[in-house]
């Protein structure tokens, strides 16, 4: 059994993201349904058959950092330190002495640090290994955020990296969690980034036929809609700050809710695609809901992974109906990717986000362009209009490459 002894709580959330670089911001599009989709501008996308993506347009890299760093880091880097600082304010420890021994990082992605390396490669090729400047070392590997976030805010506890797909940001907040618990740290600084938004990267999406062709940004990406044909690309980065109970109290912590459990799972059937039978979605939300010791009922708000993908929508349906059983169509279901996009290793970090303020704000955010539901999308999504809701307990799912499923539940703080 899962030592619960020392509870965890979120105190602080920081986020950057296409929908708002502030929380307020992000929170208000969040709710409105408003999507950040566009037209590519970064890169020219005229022969490729998807031409949208959620970009940053509004950052400022040297807000949050030395100009030189700024310039040298790799988008992804910069998108980190910027929401770490922000969660790391917003708890309230930018006026409060930190014991660095007993703070930590735990940072999830796929591909941080691709831009710096597609850019290399690009110089390489032009100009051979001399036009090469060896700082980029350090800003091209995939745990380099992690590594400049502890620099960036004196923290020694440990700075790690979990690159576990579009699962990534939930399997950081599960091992924050433990890794208070177990009472390695008291305070852990978790979530995720990412910038996929680079042209090489971007086409192999295009070229697997997951991302939207449609060109009205507004209603592109439309999970569990009758008419959906994929997702729309996004970047950016979310952080929270988990804090060992007592040691929240005792300096008077804001306290938004507590985390009492993560499931993880693989489906062990392929690197691609989902297992038709959900058994890595319906094992994740079981050994969450496990470790929480709470029955199904006990949950109001679903956050689902809501790709807009073929299969993947009916299957995140039917592995919830597995779990739940009859409860399922009490459920509130929620996608927030048409919002933000889909942030690869970062969406389930922004939706964790997004799960802190459902249950301090008593509502529970819209599937943004849900018109008519699919075959087999059978639940309640809450189509297009937020809902006023005392939501107590949430859960966020998310699913990544070769069959990675990750589960975390939040809780009303009490």
């Amino acid at each position: 059994m899962v030592n619960t002894d020392r509870r965890v709580v979120v105190t602080g959330l920081g986020v950057i993201a296409p929908n708002g670089t502030s929380l307020p911001a992000f929170w208000e599009t969040v709710v409105a349904g408003r999507s950040s989709a566009r037209l590519l501008q970064r890169f020219d996308a005229s022969d490729m058959p998807c031409k949208l993506a959620c970009e940053i347009t509004d950052f400022d890299a040297t807000k949050w950092m030395d100009p030189k760093k700024a310039k040298r880091v790799d988008p992804a880097i910069a998108y980190a330190i910027a929401a770490g600082k922000e969660a790391f304010a917003d708890a309230g420890f930018d006026a409060w002495r930190v014991n660095p021994d007993r703070f930590g990082i735990v940072e999830g992605t796929s591909v941080c640090g691709i831009h710096n390396t597609l850019g290399r490669h690009t110089e390489f090729v032009k100009r051979g290994y001399r036009s090469i400047q060896p700082s980029a070392l350090v800003s091209a590997f995939c745990g380099g955020a992690s590594s400049e976030m502890a620099i960036e805010l004196g923290l020694r506890c440990q700075a790690t990296t979990i690159a576990t797909a579009c699962s990534a940001g939930n399997d950081a907040i599960g091992y924050g969690l433990r890794t208070i618990r177990e009472d390695v740290a008291d305070v852990m600084l978790a979530g995720a980034t990412e910038a996929p938004i680079v042209d090489g990267y971007y086409a192999i999406f295009a070229a697997a036929g997951v991302m939207t062709r449609s060109t009205q940004p507004a209603t592109a990406m439309r999970p569990f809609d009758r008419d959906r044909d994929g997702f729309v690309l996004g970047e950016g980065a979310a952080f929270l700050v988990l804090e060992e109970l007592n040691h929240a109290l005792a300096r008077g912590a804001r306290i938004y809710c507590e985390v009492v459990a993560q499931g993880q799972a693989c489906d062990a059937h392929s690197i691609v695609g989902l297992d038709p039978d959900c058994r890595g979605a319906i094992a994740s939300m079981n050994r969450a809901l496990f470790e929480a010791q709470l029955n199904p009922t006990a949950i109001d708000y679903v956050n689902a992974h809501g790709s807009a993908t073929g299969p993947n929508d009916v299957l995140e349906t039917k592995a919830l109906v597995a779990v739940f059983g009859s409860e399922a169509k009490r459920l509130a279901v929620s996608a927030t990717k048409p919002v933000t996009g889909h942030l690869a290793g970062a969406s389930a970090a922004v939706e964790a986000v997004i799960c802190s303020l459902a249950i301090q704000n008593g509502v529970i955010p819209p599937t943004a362009n849900l018109v008519t539901p699919a075959e087999g999308c059978t639940l309640d999504y809450v189509p297009r209009t937020a809902r006023n809701y005392p939501v107590r307990t949430a859960l966020s799912i998310s699913a990544g490459f070769g069959g990675k499923h990750s589960a975390v539940i939040f809780r009303k703080f009490e």
